[in-house]
């Protein structure tokens, strides 16, 4: 088309063409927000939060886990009795955050050891985990084809002897009674990770992680929906994740998604369409992380790896994106600019009503909540750059692309079928049931 033709009655941008494309956006902003408002719906029926258990870890009690059959349940004594539960975490020069993740683990009566996997750190990260008591696993480098996340957990998933295991980035900060919860989420689930609370340093960076945030909810829903997603739409989050040793060692969960930077995602959706049952659980009492240390890491860093880029497909992607641009940063785009719509404030009215909902998952909430939908634009701007432009890098690790999710090498699809014991599930005795960081 010939430039001037854009301008000639009926052209694009003339009179009739915009008007003909703002009826266009405004129909597709509609649908979008009905999509956005289902999902958002979701979060009417949740799961209760974690809790800890009565004369669990908070009170140096039992654990819960499966007997071995669907039939029953058995109790894991005590840490100190031969049971209780393996912590992993694995650390790529983490001297400066490891501590309090270390010795709060250590704490607990429900933990029968900790495991820190060193992968080559060239800080003080493994001498300091052995001065706190916890057991170091020095990381052999990643073989072709491995992330480091999931290549240091699958060696501490080997070193490991409980029959519960849970993973911790080293930021996390557990508190009393989390680990006794977590087992406890295994009488229903195969698979439970926790939304904890995050620590922000100032209202910029909350405003930014908070909008971050956002985008993930409303291309996915909020945690702990009572009804479960298809397993392509499986959310995941890699700081806390628990499972029984056995199950995951048959399955061969780390090897089946080593290729992922978003690999507690790729793993809940590898493993939901295996039939596992995995629950993203709200954890906010017994969990906080402190993931970043300035705006720009939370930038840099969790704006790289929200996309979820190499765990969802193309047309899925362009999708999602849709979703964001339409119902979060073009409303707030035009209102900015004087140019609001009453579909764009009704959507803008929606985003700071979930801004509001959204003060549970931060340990302080302040102004940056309600400050974050300003930085919507910008968010889905990055968020887009990330979807289409990926950058496979790592605390100075570069990656090839992964696998296709879901894809297997060494074994068939056969070998890692649901979890022994008959259904769905890992032998839990219940026939019902249910059923967000980067790699290195």
């Amino acid at each position: 088309m010939r430039p001037g033709g854009l301008l000639r009655p009926g052209g694009l941008l003339s009179v009739g063409g915009l008007a003909r494309w703002s009826v266009v956006v405004g129909a597709a902003q509609a649908v979008a927000g009905a999509v956005v408002c289902a999902r958002l719906a979701r979060g009417r029926r949740r799961r209760p939060p974690l809790r800890p258990v009565p004369g669990g870890s908070g009170g140096g009690g039992s654990v819960v886990a499966p007997a071995g059959s669907r039939g029953g349940m058995s109790v894991i004594g005590p840490a100190d009795s031969g049971g209780g539960v393996s912590v992993v975490i694995p650390a790529r020069n983490e001297e400066g955050r490891l501590g309090p993740c270390v010795a709060a683990a250590l704490a607990d009566p429900a933990v029968r050891e900790v495991i820190v996997v060193d992968d080559e750190s060239t800080d003080g990260t493994a001498r300091l985990a052995a001065s706190l008591g916890a057991t170091v696993v020095r990381g052999t480098p990643p073989p072709e084809g491995w992330v480091g996340k999931p290549w240091a957990v699958h060696q501490g998933l080997a070193a490991a002897k409980g029959p519960v295991v849970v993973t911790l980035d080293a930021d996390a900060r557990p508190r009393p009674g989390l680990f006794g919860a977590l087992a406890a989420g295994l009488e229903e689930f195969d698979l439970v990770s926790a939304g904890p609370r995050f620590v922000c340093d100032g209202p910029v960076e909350q405003a930014l992680h908070a909008s971050f945030l956002a985008t993930l909810v409303y291309r996915l829903g909020p945690i702990g929906a009572a009804t479960p997603p298809p397993p392509h739409r499986v959310l995941a989050n890699g700081q806390c994740l628990a499972f029984h040793r056995s199950a995951m060692l048959a399955a061969d969960g780390f090897a089946r998604v080593r290729g992922h930077l978003a690999d507690d995602v790729a793993l809940a959706r590898t493993l939901a369409a295996d039939g596992w049952r995995v629950g993203l659980l709200d954890a906010g009492d017994l969990l906080v992380v402190d993931m970043h240390d300035s705006v720009a890491g939370v930038w840099r860093e969790w704006g790289r790896t929200l996309a979820l880029a190499d765990v969802t497909g193309r047309g899925r992607q362009a999708a999602d994106l849709a979703v964001v641009w339409l119902t979060a940063a073009l409303p707030v785009a035009r209102l900015l600019a004087g140019r609001t719509t009453p579909l764009d404030l009704g959507l803008v009215g929606v985003r700071l009503l979930l801004a509001w909902a959204l003060r549970g998952s931060y340990e302080r909430p302040g102004l940056g909540l309600l400050l974050s939908p300003l930085l919507d634009p910008a968010t889905a701007v990055q968020l887009t750059r990330a979807t289409y432009r990926p950058r496979r890098t790592w605390r100075g690790r570069s990656y090839g692309p992964p696998r296709p999710l879901g894809s297997l090498s060494a074994r068939s699809r056969s070998a890692f079928g649901p979890p022994s014991g008959g259904g769905t599930g890992v032998g839990t005795g219940r026939e019902t049931g249910g059923g967000m960081s980067g790699g290195r």
